[in-house]
């Protein structure tokens, strides 16, 4: 634990936090798993303040929330994994939510004017100094902009103002807005969180077997990617960019448009998408739920299956139902990105659920469980993974037996699959699946009969043709035959390399044998050992004449000289009994 000594100097209090916390919150054994408890702070007990009638995923919740960004972020990564946790803990952290008290405008006020570099009231035409919300991260408020055409003679109608308390009334031209500010000092605590929480999942995979299944560094790779780009206001506005110009065709999708002259890392001004949420459509008779959750399942489809960008937290805050049956995405703070061949993994799971075909499903499991592998730990078995995902097919494809397909309840059932038969889903994959989840949960609320593979069905056979159209195969074999080529053209100057070396004695070869490390250290410690048997035979030979004939007699015999016979006589039954045992395991 000397390493984690060392970490914790530099963020030690920060560290003393932490423990603090997760002691007050009845964890100790989880500190003491890691190896923190002698970081508790001083005179911090091991027992809880807080009552221990919430189970120990509530508690681990409550405490993720008390520790702040870092680690309400980790939480929600965890919730994702329902392929490494049980149910009850990701549906705990699930439950997650950054709310934060709310900054005083007073303080809010110099931050939003310094990343403006102007007074607000020189911007604005109205500003909400009451935010509309408050997270550990951000405070987001209501305003009003003027629009280009009226700006160049903003001052005029500023001189004209009375100086009086009400609220002006809104202009025709006005423009509502919502504007995201990031709060004060976020950096360095969050900085300081990845440091420790990077080392700690460093020793919890060398040191402790039980927790290396969990994945730590990659869960905390991924963590810190995340923060890094929330941190980043511009990357939410980029990704929001990228959405709307993927439905700039479909105006029943409404992606708020970005103020780019406005915005930047810490502050973030888009337009006010006017929806309400899912559970409020019902009261509404000029909404038609069943048509919005048809349109919104289409818009996820797409992002997924065509666009490889897909919205990451699609809860009911950030998917909204708006006049004229229009479905609105806000906040993409949380994006997922899918390479081709994810896409095409994707595919094979949506095939096995719209049309019952298994066969490429177990495909892609065996190809995450190949990119997951793990030293130590043997590869699913094909055979297990073909059985468990006909019993999957059988209970949610075509013609299941439990009629209707609710897709929230097979992604489910899909992540406890991979739990019980060992494959851990790559990230990507594991957050798309949580997406399409708690996309689908919203659609039920929607409409409480929404069948997914009506609509799905025509985009998945949509995406299978063009895969395998004659454009996108002579695509493929284009690329192919680049390939090929680039392989040919580099072959003659490789092997003249390898040639030159062979003549040289100078090839070499990197192998990664499986449990080197452990047959080092074996040899490592016989050499030893024979070390310490000869010098110690050596100096035993070069003083055994003299030791012979000195010291006490026992007997009337030399008492070294009989300590030297059972000595001698111990040695050989340790051999005989270690060779006997050698020979019985050969």
């Amino acid at each position: 634990m000397l390493q984690t000594a060392v970490v914790a100097v530099r963020d030690r209090a920060r560290l003393q936090e932490i423990v603090g916390v997760l002691l007050r919150f009845g964890l100790a054994d989880l500190v003491d798993t890691l190896g923190l408890a002698r970081f508790a702070p001083r005179g911090s007990q091991p027992h809880p303040e807080h009552p221990l009638d919430a189970s120990r995923p509530e508690r681990l919740r409550m405490a993720l929330e008390h520790l702040g960004p870092s680690f309400v972020k980790l939480g929600q990564i965890m919730a994702t994994r329902s392929d490494l946790l049980a149910p009850e803990w990701t549906a705990a952290l699930q439950q997650l939510h950054s709310h934060a008290a709310p900054l005083p405008w007073e303080t809010a006020q110099p931050l939003i004017e310094q990343s403006l570099g102007l007074p607000v009231e020189q911007v604005f035409t109205h500003f909400d100094p009451v935010p509309l919300a408050s997270a550990s991260m951000a405070q987001v408020y209501r305003a009003r902009l003027p629009a280009a055409e009226d700006r160049d003679d903003r001052d005029d109608r500023e001189d004209q103002e009375d100086g009086s308390d009400s609220t002006p009334a809104a202009s025709a031209a006005d423009i509502e807005v919502v504007v995201k500010v990031q709060r004060p000092g976020l950096r360095p605590q969050i900085e300081a969180d990845l440091r420790l929480l990077e080392h700690l999942a460093l020793l919890a995979q060398e040191q402790w077997p039980q927790l290396a299944r969990y994945r730590p560094r990659e869960v905390t790779r991924q963590l810190g990617q995340a923060l890094r780009e929330e941190l980043d206001f511009t990357v939410e506005a980029h990704n929001g960019d990228a959405v709307a110009r993927h439905f700039a065709a479909q105006p029943e999708i409404v992606v708020p448009t970005i103020h780019w002259a406005l915005s930047g890392p810490r502050l973030l001004v888009q337009d006010f998408v006017p929806g309400v949420p899912a559970s409020a459509v019902g009261a509404d008779p000029a909404l038609d739920g069943p048509l919005l959750a048809r349109r919104g399942a289409c818009a996820f489809l797409q992002m997924v299956l065509r666009d490889g960008l897909f919205h990451a937290d699609p809860h009911p805050g950030n998917l909204l139902a708006l006049p004229g049956n229009r479905v609105g995405f806000i906040d993409f703070g949380m994006v997922g990105r899918l390479s081709p061949q994810r896409r095409r993994q994707v595919l094979g799971l949506m095939r096995a659920l719209v049309e019952g075909q298994g066969r490429s499903l177990s495909g892609v499991l065996l190809e995450w469980a190949a990119e997951s592998e793990m030293p130590g730990r043997a590869l699913p078995s094909a055979a297990r993974i073909e059985a468990a995902v006909d019993r999957f097919v059988t209970r949610h494809g075509p013609g299941a037996s439990n009629g209707r397909l609710v897709m929230s309840r097979a992604l489910q059932d899909f992540m406890a699959l991979a739990r019980e038969t060992g494959v851990a889903l790559p990230a990507d994959m594991a957050l798309l699946l949580k997406a399409l989840i708690t996309a689908d949960q919203v659609l039920l609320q929607l409409d409480p009969q929404f069948d997914v593979v009506q609509t799905a069905t025509p985009l998945v056979k949509a995406q299978l043709l063009q895969r395998y159209s004659l454009r996108s195969l002579a695509r493929q074999r284009r690329a192919a035959m680049a390939q090929w080529l680039e392989l040919a053209d580099d072959a003659p100057h490789t092997l003249r390399l390898v040639m030159q070396r062979l003549r040289s004695g100078r090839l070499q070869a990197d192998l990664d044998i499986r449990h080197i490390d452990r047959l080092s250290l074996a040899l490592e410690r016989a050499a030893t050992r024979l070390a310490l048997a000869v010098v110690s035979g050596a100096f035993i030979l070069g003083l055994a004449p003299g030791l012979l004939t000195m010291g006490p007699r026992l007997w009337g015999i030399p008492l070294f000289a009989a300590l030297g016979v059972a000595g001698a006589a111990a040695s050989l039954a340790v051999l005989f009994t270690t060779m006997r045992r050698q020979k019985a395991l050969d």
